[in-house]
C-alpha cells in the first residue's frame, strides 16, 4: 500500500506519461497516486493505440524541469528509452528503475526525479512499490549530494570537477575515523556475501569428487563441452564440477543432485515430511519439493544441509489469479523456500491470452528474484499442443524464469521424451534449464530425460532411482 503523499500542508505534485505499452501500468499508478494524496498531472497517451514514447517522456520531462511537477513518472515496453529521452531535458535526473533496490538508489544517492518503468518488466504490484519507495525516498547524504552537483553541472556547460578521493573527505585526509553509513554497510554485506560464494565455489571445483563429465549447478547437469562451459560462466555459475561418468549423459554417482525429492501427495502429514527431509539429507538431493504449509517444517529440518527447500504455487490447476500466486511466492520464500515451481494458468494460454499467461509468470519470477530464490514454471505438458509448449517456454523465457518443468504429476500424463527435448530446443540458448517431472519412476527413465535435455528431476522415487543407478556403477 503507498503511503500518504502529504506532509503538512504540502501536497506533492507528480506528473505521469505513457506509450501505448505503457498505458495500462499508467492508469493503475494514477488511480494509486490520486487515492494517496499525490497530485497529479496526466501527459497522455489516453488509450492503447500506438503512439510514440519520445512525445510523452519528453512531457513530463519538461514539467519537471519547469518545475510544474515535483517528480515524474514515465511508462512504456522496457522503460529505457522513456530514461533517454528524459535525461536530455535539463534539470532532469531519470532513472529506469525495475526493483526496490534501484528505485532508493535512485533517489538517495542520485537525487532522481524522475523514474521509468517498464511495463513489459514489472507488474502492477511491484511498480506500485517501486514508486512509493521512489517518492518517498530522499538523497541527504553531503557526498552524495556532492555528486549530484557535478551531475547538475553538466546541464551549465561546465564537465564535472575532477577531486581524488582524499579531496572529497577531508576526514581521510586527516586521518579521522569516516562515518559508515547504513547504504555503506548494504554494499560490505553483498560484496563479502559475493566473496564467500566465490571462495565456497573455488573450494567445490577442488573436490575430489569434482572430476567430471559433467557441468553441475544447484542440480543443473548438461554434457561437459567447452561452448557449454563459457556459455554457463556468461550466465554467472560459480561452480562448474566434474564426475567420472559411465558413458551415459547422466551419471549414476551424480543423479541424486539432479533430483527434486517430491512429496506433493493431499494427506502427507508432518512425520511424512521429517521422513522425506532425512531422506534427502541422506542421499543428498537437490531439494525436497513439498506444499507451502510444509515449507517451515522441511526449512527446519534442513537447517545446515546442502539440500534446498522447493515449494509450488499455484498448484496443481494454476487458475489462481496473477497477484495471488506472486503473493504465495513472496510468502515461501519468506518461511524458507529457496526454489519456486509454479503453475501457469493453462486455460488463459489455450485461449491465445500470451500476454496475461507473461504477467502471471513475471510476477512469480520478480518474486524470486528478490527473494533470491529459484524460479520454475510449469507448463503441464499433457494439456497442450507442441506450438501452445513452445509458446509457454517462451512466455517463460521472456519472464526471466530459471527453467520450464513439463508437469504437475496430477495432470492427465507426465514426463516424456519428446516434450523434454521439445523444451530443451526453445530454453537451452537461454541458460535455462529444463525439470522432467511426472511418471519417472526408474533410472533408466531418467536417463532417457537427461539425454533428451533435462536438467533437473521430479522424483517422488528419487531413492530408487539412485539405488538403481548404483546397481548399474557396481555393474560396470
Amino acid at each position: 500500500m503507498m503511503s500518504q503523499a502529504t506532509s503538512g500542508s504540502t501536497q506533492k505534485t507528480v506528473a505521469v506519461g505513457a506509450d501505448h505499452g505503457g498505458f495500462a501500468l499508467k492508469e493503475h499508478l494514477k488511480a494509486a497516486l490520486s487515492k494517496q494524496g499525490y497530485r497529479v498531472l496526466d501527459f497522455g497517451t489516453q488509450d492503447a493505440a500506438a503512439v510514440d514514447y519520445p512525445t510523452f517522456a519528453y512531457a513530463v520531462a519538461k514539467a519537471v524541469s519547469e518545475g510544474k511537477a515535483d517528480f515524474g513518472i514515465v511508462v512504456d515496453g522496457a522503460g529505457i528509452g522513456s530514461a533517454m529521452v528524459a535525461n536530455k531535458v535539463k534539470g532532469v535526473r531519470a532513472a529506469l528503475c525495475y526493483d526496490l533496490s534501484t528505485a532508493r538508489n535512485a533517489r538517495e544517492h542520485n537525487n532522481a526525479n524522475v523514474l521509468t518503468l517498464g511495463a513489459g518488466l514489472i507488474g502492477q504490484a511491484l511498480a506500485t512499490q517501486i514508486a512509493e519507495t521512489f517518492l518517498t525516498s530522499a538523497c541527504t547524504v553531503d557526498r552524495h549530494l556532492k555528486r549530484v552537483e557535478m551531475i547538475n553541472q553538466l546541464d551549465r556547460g561546465h564537465a564535472p570537477d575532477v577531486v581524488s578521493t582524499r579531496e572529497q573527505h577531508p576526514a581521510i585526509r586527516k586521518g579521522e575515523d569516516v562515518e559508515i553509513t547504513p547504504e555503506d554497510m548494504v554494499r560490505i554485506t553483498e560484496r563479502v556475501s559475493q566473496l564467500i560464494r566465490t571462495s565456497e565455489g573455488k573450494a567445490q571445483t577442488e573436490n575430489s569428487h569434482c572430476r567430471t563429465d559433467m557441468v553441475c549447478q544447484c542440480g543443473v547437469c548438461v554434457e561437459k563441452k567447452p561452448d557449454t562451459i563459457r556459455r554457463f560462466l556468461d550466465f554467472g555459475v560459480e561452480r562448474i564440477a566434474y564426475h567420472e561418468g559411465t558413458g551415459c549423459k547422466c551419471v549414476p554417482q551424480d543423479i541424486a543432485r539432479c533430483i527434486d525429492h517430491t512429496l506433493l501427495r493431499p494427506d502427507a502429514t508432518a512425520d511424512d515430511i521429517k521422513k522425506l527431509c532425512a531422506e534427502a539429507r541422506e542421499f543428498q538431493f537437490a531439494t525436497v519439493c513439498i506444499h507451502p504449509s510444509y515449507v517451515p517444517l522441511a526449512a527446519k529440518e534442513l537447517e545446515g544441509a546442502s539440500v534446498k527447500v522447493c515449494t509450488v504455487v499455484g498448484f496443481p490447476s494454476g487458475a489462481h489469479m496473477p497477484e495471488i500466486k506472486a503473493m504465495e511466492a513472496r510468502n515461501a520464500i519468506r518461511n524458507g523456500a529457496k526454489e519456486i515451481d509454479m503453475v501457469i494458468n493453462i486455460g488463459a494460454l489455450k485461449s491465445g491470452l500470451d500476454e496475461w499467461v507473461y504477467r502471471d509468470i513475471r510476477g512469480v519470477c520478480e518474486a524470486c528474484e528478490d527473494g533470491s530464490a529459484v524460479s520454475k514454471v510449469i507448463i503441464e505438458t499433457a494439456f497442450l499442443t507442441d506450438d501452445e509448449k513452445v509458446r509457454a517456454c517462451q512466455l517463460a523465457k521472456r519472464a526471466k524464469a530459471n527453467y520450464v518443468k513439463t508437469s504437475t504429476g496430477f495432470g492427465p500424463g507426465g514426463a516424456t521424451v519428446q516434450d523434454v527435448a521439445l523444451m530443451s530446443g526453445v530454453v537451452g540458448s537461454a541458460g535455462m534449464g529444463v525439470k522432467a517431472s511426472g511418471g519417472i519412476k526408474s533410472f533408466k527413465n531418467a536417463r532417457a530425460m537427461v539425454e533428451a535435455g533435462a536438467t533437473r528431476l521430479g522424483a517422488s522415487a528419487g531413492i530408487k532411482i539412485l539405488q538403481q543407478a548404483q546397481a548399474v556403477t557396481v555393474s560396470n
